[in-house]
């Protein structure tokens, strides 16, 4: 049996705190890939046409790190290392000056394999009725109260720690903030209670992946759906028991994908297992799942796609970096883009255009289209690889590079 409930992990709590609770906007950003973790971006002003370049308002050191800026109302929280320390700030979005600093010791030792991608986390911050919540490099939980940067509980992380480090993103669903803690051979799915930090389920079947989970409501139960270690998982978001399993592994074991639904179907992929859209069916308490199609011509690694009307836009790790696009209905490989375009990229989806913001900082508008890929426009945007996704809202586009974080508007 691998599922335990209450069970308590030395937090440290600080008492006292006051929660606010706030509207989010159509523009916010609070959490990995936006509102539905689908790559979609409802705030962003659309140009008549695109300008020949952007425009610099800003740009702030904050540290290494991945994690892409959140924005709620007018305040960017960015989560970053400088030095050994793990910090959580809030930025005045329209100057980029500090408003508050948080910060904690975070000392660990990189593994050979990931001296390239550098020290600071690539987990991206979940906002949620006031707090923030982020999950460090070495897997180290922390809460934080947005007015002031408090920190309101902590969770040591584990002594064994991912193969690459942590990867995933947190998320929120109602009263429990959920991430799978521990690392190779030894983890767990775990939901911790957002105003304490105690646990109130833990399924400890798996390791991590580095994929990020999503919360949906699939045959009439709300489960958490998530890439481990060696498996794809569907897991009761009320209780955490396994609903049901598929093997899933990829080379390496870097499984990067957050899980896509659509239709009500599941969109699976991973480093050199091309694409799948399967079913999740129930029986009674019995639960298995079925696939619809697969194909092989297409694969997403670290780079996750956006649907846009029934056609999946993304970039292949097959020949050095290659967009697709994909449709959902059939499993049919639309077209494909001249290879080595990017070895990675981060895609959002603004209504009928594609912003891509590729590893090399170039930032390509491509419109969605069921023939091929052209784009419009090419904008540098950093002077340093950018991995981290960009944060759209109105006509601004903040971009974060390797230690800096820069606001363009498109005027």
């Amino acid at each position: 049996m691998v599922l335990r409930h209450l069970k308590t992990f030395g937090i440290v709590l600080m008492v006292g705190s006051t929660v606010l609770s706030v509207n989010l906007a159509a523009q916010d950003m609070p959490q990995w890939r936006g509102m539905n973790r689908d790559g979609a971006v409802a705030g962003f002003d659309m140009p008549a046409a695109w300008p020949a370049g952007l425009t610099q308002q800003w740009t702030v050191e904050v540290g290494y790190g991945y994690a892409t800026p959140l924005l709620v109302g007018e305040r960017l929280y960015v989560f970053s290392r400088q030095g050994n320390d793990e910090v959580m700030q809030a930025l005045d979005a329209a100057t980029g000056e500090t408003v508050w600093r948080t910060s904690y010791d975070a000392t660990f030792e990189m593994m050979p394999a990931t001296r390239n991608h550098g020290p600071g986390p690539k987990s991206t911050p979940a906002y949620a009725d006031g707090r923030l919540f982020t999950l460090g490099i070495s897997g180290i939980v922390t809460a934080f109260e947005v007015e002031g940067g408090r920190r309101l509980w902590q969770r040591a992380a584990g002594s064994i720690e991912p193969l690459y480090h942590t990867g995933q993103s947190p998320i929120v669903d109602g009263g429990r903030v959920i991430v799978h803690v521990g690392g190779q051979d030894a983890g767990a799915l775990t939901a911790f209670d957002v105003a304490t930090g105690q646990v109130d389920w833990s399924w400890d079947g798996d390791g991590p992946a580095y994929g990020s989970p999503i919360v949906v409501e699939l045959e009439g139960a709300r489960q958490v759906i998530t890439f481990t270690q060696e498996n794809f998982v569907g897991v009761s978001a009320e209780t955490g028991q396994l609903l049901w399993r598929r093997p899933y592994t990829t080379q390496s074991t870097t499984t990067s994908q957050t899980p896509h639904l659509y239709q009500g179907d599941v969109i699976e992929s991973g480093r050199g297992n091309g694409i799948t859209r399967f079913r999740v069916v129930r029986e009674g308490n019995a639960w298995t799942t079925e696939n619809i199609w697969h194909t092989d011509e297409v694969s997403l690694h670290m780079t996750n796609a956006v649907v846009v009307d029934g056609v999946m836009f993304g970039l292949s790790h097959l020949n050095s970096g290659q967009y697709f696009g994909l449709d959902l209905d059939t499993g049919e490989v639309l077209w494909t883009s001249a290879p080595r375009q990017a070895e990675n990229a981060a895609i959002l989806n603004v209504g009928t255009t594609i912003l891509s913001l590729e590893d090399d900082a170039e930032l390509v508008v491509v419109p969605h289209s069921r023939e091929g890929f052209e784009p419009v426009q090419r904008y540098e945007v950093a002077e340093s690889a950018t991995w981290a996704q960009p944060t759209l809202a109105g006509n601004r586009v903040f971009v974060r590079d390797v230690e800096s974080l820069t606001l363009w508007t498109v005027e």
